[in-house]
């Protein structure tokens, strides 16, 4: 069996003075080179859980091991080592709209970066080199100089691509990625991150709504509710029976193609 690469270990959150338990005893490891697939409700903890592995949200107990490293122990200078590891991709894209498709792509240089030129945004040649290179990538090469705010849904989610690869990352979380987008744009943004995984060796946890996307793109899927995971397996596993027990009796599936 493969050694781990991620190692989640009783991890709750709890919030609002004890009253929100956003994630309830989760414990799963991730295999390097997966495509892991988070799937829920509104509500049933994804995002807190993929905010909780990189800390952006501190968890309230549980243990997180990054390589064998506790990531739950890390200081403040450790801590900006380990996130240069992990890429992100935000349900809102998180770009300056009002800077170009450039200077969002080289920030995701800046835990690289030290102190000074992060202040004053200075690059090296070979860091503009590759920001050329990770938005020819995603396609959008002809838009380094265009305001942010200019590009269509897609085109900013791409945006949000192209840093993240400006990271060099080996692990990749993506939080709701495609839910702003229409169903053509959403298949084509997570192309980009299986093309990650499966070019790059990029190990992905992606949270996603849909099921039929999840069982397009998944190797594997965890189901939360009410911040406990309900299911752990391969998307082929997932029947009318266990939709139902993740989202509801009155729920109903959509496809999206």
């Amino acid at each position: 069996m493969a050694e781990a690469q991620l190692v989640i270990e009783h991890l709750t959150k709890v919030y609002e003075r004890g009253e929100v338990l956003a994630l309830d005893d989760v414990s799963f490891s991730v295999e390097k080179g997966e495509f892991l697939i988070l799937i829920g409700l509104s509500g049933s903890g994804k995002s807190t859980l993929l905010r909780c592995i990189n800390r952006l949200v501190e968890p309230t107990s549980g243990k997180i091991l990054l390589d064998g490293g506790d990531i739950t122990k890390a200081k403040t200078s450790e801590l900006r080592r380990i996130r240069r590891k992990i890429g992100m991709i935000f349900q809102q894209f998180n770009l300056v709209k009002r800077s170009s498709v450039m200077t969002n792509v080289l920030a995701g240089r800046l835990g690289y970066a030290s102190m000074w030129r992060s202040l004053f945004g200075r690059f090296s040649k070979q860091d503009l080199e590759r920001a050329k290179g990770s938005l020819d990538r995603v396609g959008l090469i002809e838009k380094m100089y265009t305001r942010a705010d200019q590009l269509s849904g897609g085109q900013q989610q791409r945006v949000g691509i192209a840093r993240a690869l400006m990271q060099e990352p080996e692990l990749l979380f993506a939080d709701e990625p495609v839910s702003a987008l229409d169903p053509a744009t959403s298949n084509s943004v997570l192309q980009y991150l299986e093309q990650m995984n499966q070019e790059d060796g990029v190990t992905v946890l992606c949270a996603l709504h849909f099921l039929s996307l999840a069982r397009r793109y998944g190797t594997r899927i965890i189901a939360l509710k009410d911040g406990k995971i309900v299911f752990e397996g391969l998307p082929k596993d997932i029947d009318g029976a266990r939709f139902k027990e993740i989202y509801g009796e009155d729920a109903e599936e959509v496809e999206i193609r």
